[in-house]
């Protein structure tokens, strides 16, 4: 059944064909998809499980893993099979490089069970051999009518397509620098390779293409280049974009000056985690950013001033923090059951100066006590104080307030609908 997924407000989009991926519409104008990837191995069923239902559950709408070998394809089908079982019904995408011809031909059941195969261009093979190759995954593709990213990366280009731009360009009495020939050669192997799978039978709406690159200036010239060449939907992504605050500000660097300008159908933030860091983070920040920006919402926000002289105490920030992930704990539940809820904005400010002003502009908001001030704490709910809170519980109750305003003001729709009776249309 097709999904397609809600939308949440009027924006300037690139005009892209829509492609079904696993019954999640990506493209044609529906919201950006969030994507993530596995780094467990393949092969290891139940890591791989987990951590698919750990990605899907934070919010990841399409995920993908490696199938990097006879172990890795054989396994796709089983992994698809428990995470059915489990109701965990995200798309998985299979990520091939080098033997994805052999794996498909050996195991199609894998092709199969995925809901879009990923093909690097620039690693299918060499010489000859890649025509065939290529080829045969595209084949594959056709035969379980599944729809295919051509995936191009700036690490593992076709360097026979390079080294022929490259001599074309010096042949020039105005040769271009160096990496502008490269950008070309990433683009013109994205949309070489789309034109030779539509002629080897896939059909138009069934391909995606991405250009890869670990520079923000370079991501943003390839894709603008390549949004003007083209119609097909493009997966944005900073590849190799690094760890902690550094990979998400590139990552957002990069994407968000594309996504503003309407270029991109689905994201992904290629963040390199701390040892033993949790993998969900990269969909985090990929919602995060769409949501700031205004593109789509995921969770309730928390808005929290950053402190100041006047905020020497911790409490607001310990507040914020605490607040910022008990919403995110309950969307799981809430998702469903509070239609809506996704959108709320709560304010936990640290002193006088902004902190009342702040709290009424949001849904739900509280001014924390600054340095000197008076230790009392209001409350406001859509822009009324409705009570001031004192003591050493003040956490604890206005996480109670904030569950109340929930079930009150998200619980009503859902429920009115639930409570109709039988033959009233929806």
């Amino acid at each position: 059944m097709t999904q397609c997924l809600p939308d949440y407000g009027p924006r300037m989009r690139r005009y892209s064909v829509g492609v079904i991926v696993g019954g999640v519409v990506v493209g044609g104008g529906s919201p950006i998809v969030v994507q993530s990837m596995t780094n467990t191995d393949t092969a290891d069923v139940a890591s791989t499980v987990a951590q698919v239902a750990a990605l899907a559950g934070s919010g990841s709408e399409l995920v993908r893993i490696t199938v990097n070998n006879a172990e890795a394809a054989a396994a796709v089908p089983v992994i698809r099979e428990q995470l059915d079982k489990r109701g965990v019904n995200v798309p998985l995408v299979g990520d091939f490089h080098f033997n994805g011809h052999r794996l498909l031909t050996q195991h199609p059941a894998c092709a199969e069970a995925l809901a879009k195969l990923r093909i690097n261009p620039g690693n299918v093979g060499k010489g000859s051999k890649r025509d065939e190759q290529f080829a045969t995954m595209i084949e594959f593709a056709c035969r379980f009518n599944k729809p295919v990213r051509i995936g191009v990366n700036w690490g593992s280009l076709d360097q026979e397509l390079l080294a022929r731009l490259m001599d074309d360009n010096a042949r020039k009495s105005e040769p271009q620098e160096a990496t502008v020939v490269m950008r070309e050669a990433l683009v013109t192997s994205a949309l070489d390779s789309a034109r030779q799978a539509e002629a080897l039978g896939l059909a138009h709406d069934r391909i995606l293409l991405s250009c890869k690159v670990s520079g923000v200036q370079d991501l943003i010239a390839v894709y603008r280049d390549l949004a003007s060449r083209c119609d097909y939907p493009l997966h944005l992504g900073l590849t190799e974009a690094g760890m902690g605050s550094k990979g998400i500000v590139a990552s957002t660097a990069a994407m968000a000056v594309l996504l503003q300008e309407g270029i991109g159908d689905t994201i992904r933030v290629s963040l390199t985690p701390a040892p033993g860091g949790d993998r969900t983070r990269e969909v985090i920040v990929a919602q995060e950013m769409l949501q700031t920006m205004g593109l789509r919402s995921f969770a309730p926000l928390v808005i929290a001033c950053p402190g100041c002289g006047r905020t020497t105490s911790t409490v607001f920030q310990e507040l914020a923090d605490r607040i910022q992930g008990y919403l995110r704990a309950q969307m799981p539940q809430w998702r469903g059951r509070y239609p809506g809820v996704e959108d709320m904005h709560v304010a936990v400010m640290g002193c006088v100066v902004n902190g009342p002003g702040e709290s009424k502009q949001a849904n739900i908001g509280i001014s924390l006590p600054g340095s000197g001030e008076n230790p009392v704490a209001p409350v406001f709910v859509d822009g009324v104080k409705t009570v001031t809170l004192k003591g050493d519980n003040i956490a604890e109750e206005f996480q109670r307030i904030v569950d109340q305003y929930v079930r009150d003001r998200y619980a009503s729709a859902a429920e009115s609908t639930a409570k109709q009776p039988a033959g009233v249309a929806r």
